[in-house]
């Protein structure tokens, strides 16, 4: 099941890699759309702020999804975010034939301060993969309001959306 999971994160990564590498730097840190006026590259750096807090806490077995680094450098330059979703692919791989048969917790504010709850790897994973297809579909709304068309499969859709309707970006 962990090979699977890791599978699909990165696959799903390889989507923000080829999104990378179609659009440029001035559509990247665009901010002009709103509601949120957010840059594709804020959901990039998002999205890999979750997984490093993961990657992170896993030492510790204490993940806490509160503790982003929000580094601006992933949030504006194309190649340092393309280097470090290489890296996270890397280290997701190595996790394959590391033993997982524990609870891990994990804390995050619900909105009414921090909780800790108890995670497996498998669901945190599982968790950030759904939480990286949410900010693809806001970065899909962001380009279609630029005026700009791409074409990467499934992109930004989650899998369970039935086939007819998800077309990707």
């Amino acid at each position: 099941m962990k090979e699977l999971i890791i599978s699909s994160i990165n696959h799903n990564l390889n989507n923000a890699i080829a999104l990378l590498d179609a659009i440029d730097s001035e559509t990247y840190c665009d901010t002009s759309v709103g509601p949120y006026y957010s840059s594709i590259g804020s959901h990039i750096r998002h999205t890999l702020d979750f997984f490093d807090c993961i990657i992170n806490g896993l030492d510790t077995n204490d993940i806490d999804l509160t503790a982003r680094k929000r580094d601006e450098i992933l949030s504006t330059n194309i190649d340092a975010a393309k280097d470090h979703i290489y890296m996270l692919q890397k280290t997701l791989v190595s996790y394959v034939d590391v033993n997982t048969d524990y609870l891990i917790h994990v804390t995050d504010n619900m909105g009414q301060g921090k909780v800790t709850v108890n995670y497996t790897l498998e669901s945190i994973l599982a968790h950030a993969n759904s939480h990286a297809i949410h900010h693809y579909a806001t970065i899909g709304y962001v380009l279609d309001q630029l005026g700009i068309e791409l074409k990467i499969p499934g992109f930004g859709y989650n899998p369970t959306t039935p086939v007819n309707k998800r077309e990707g970006i």
